[in-house]
């Protein structure tokens, strides 16, 4: 709970009573600042609970950022042991599979651009 709540709430009491105080005695100027002080006293206690809000909304999507990361970190274990197992069990093809891919990627990297003609701008 935030001290913004707790001196709010108070100044609203204290309010109320001197607003109950100026109506009894008939005294309209400490009726009105005791009105104020209620006021007053409002405002600062919503202010707190909005920050309680806030804080409770951050402390929120940090839990839920820990349990995505968590989660991710869990998938690419097992995904790690999974492809160490399909390597163990068949390496000749584990290495086929590397070759072909490094193989496509030297092809894709090493391409050159193709030439444009005159006739590709005006068709």
């Amino acid at each position: 709970m935030d001290k913004d709540r707790i001196t709010g709430a108070a100044k609203d009491a204290a309010g109320k009573v001197e607003g109950a105080f100026g109506r009894a005695t008939g005294d309209a100027s400490t009726e009105a600042s005791g009105r104020a002080r209620e006021a007053a006293g409002t405002v600062q206690n919503l202010y707190g609970q909005a920050k309680d809000a806030a804080r409770d909304i951050g402390d929120a999507a940090g839990d839920y950022a820990k349990d995505a990361l968590d989660t991710g970190s869990d998938i690419y274990r097992g995904g790690n042991k999974a492809v160490a197992s399909a390597v163990r069990e068949q390496p000749l093809g584990a290495l086929l599979v590397a070759g072909a891919v490094g193989f496509a990627l030297a092809l894709m990297l090493n391409r050159q651009p193709r030439r444009r003609n005159f006739r590709d701008y005006y068709r």
